[in-house]
């Protein structure tokens, strides 16, 4: 009987009446084992997050890359409005054989008393670094733009002697709405501009000019996570305030504005992400006339920095 008692879970080889007993080689046993944790639908490669992930991922590549290009702006107005604003550049490119009027002799006259290279190439040439665009035979080199650290605006803070008080941007993309932020936080005491690094318009040539040249003036630092940098200015001491139409309260009771603060704007189609309002210590909204819609975020901004600072004065905090 001992001889033809089998192991459990074992089988014969086919056609063999007799003979060698195969197992399943613990095959079985394996099967019934878990696989581990299913990985996030970001790492599963085939998932919509995953690929909605990875485009973000080359998006941000891009910008980098094309952050750290210079660039060139075009057109004749464009470049003696950013040579009147002290827009840093280091070339402006005239093209052979234009046609000479007042805005083309201003340029050259603006770049030679600021000690920009002023080299004269073909057309074509032109043509092709303006990618094509309206150049009317003008182009200014524009370098990439140096931003600082967040804790670089701390230090700028303390070493000013004055209450802390700093702008941060929550998906502002528009180029022209920041350099109007830029120009109105240098001109009410503010001691440095924040942005995100992902969804947030960059220094482009644009945002320079539209600064007026305060951007050379004004440490702008870019936060890696937004609202992580906001909790660490919060652990700081500082008291974050964000600006937004449903606020909890109205521009006219702000009584944070003599404390040390933060100043967060949101873009005009969404206002505030949701983990940014979270992290605010208050939200402050404009009152307005009826039938009125929000206002443009820069001009927003101007209002309640301009309400900051006067609260500030009266408290001699400035």
């Amino acid at each position: 009987m001992a001889g033809n008692s089998r192991r459990q879970g074992a089988i014969r080889k086919p056609g063999t009446k007799k003979g060698q007993v195969v197992g399943s080689g613990g095959q079985r046993r394996k099967g019934l084992e878990g696989k581990g944790p299913t990985p996030r639908a970001e790492d599963r490669p085939g998932h919509k997050a995953y690929r909605a992930a990875n485009a973000a991922k080359r998006r941000d590549e891009q910008r980098a890359k094309k952050a750290d290009k210079p660039e060139l702006i075009a057109g004749r107005n464009p470049v003696v409005e950013a040579l009147r604003a002290d827009v840093p550049a280091v070339a402006l490119y005239v093209a052979l054989n234009i046609e000479i009027d007042d805005r083309v002799n201003e340029a050259v006259r603006l770049a030679g008393d600021k000690g920009i290279s002023i080299l004269e190439i073909p057309r074509e040439e032109l043509d092709r670094k303006t990618n094509r665009a309206m150049h009317q035979g003008l182009g200014l080199q524009v370098p990439p733009f140096d931003y600082a650290h967040p804790d670089d605006l701390m230090a700028v803070a303390r070493d000013s002697g004055q209450t802390p008080l700093f702008v941060a941007l929550d998906g502002v993309t528009d180029p022209r709405n920041l350099g109007a932020v830029i120009r109105s936080a240098a001109a009410f005491g503010a001691q440095g501009v924040l942005l995100p690094e992902r969804r947030s318009a960059g220094m482009t040539a644009v945002a320079w000019r539209t600064s007026a040249g305060t951007a050379a003036k004004l440490p702008i630092a870019v936060a890696t996570n937004l609202t992580r940098q906001l909790k660490a200015w919060a652990n700081d001491g500082l008291m974050i305030v964000g600006l937004d139409a449903d606020g909890t309260v109205d521009i006219d009771e702000l009584a944070l504005a003599a404390d040390p603060l933060v100043v967060v704007l949101g873009s005009e189609g969404r206002g505030l992400s949701r983990l940014v309002r979270e992290t605010c210590d208050a939200t402050v909204s404009i009152p307005m006339a009826a039938g009125v819609e929000s206002l443009n975020a820069s001009v927003a901004a101007g209002v309640l920095l301009a309400e900051v600072a006067r609260r500030r004065r009266i408290a001699g905090r400035v």
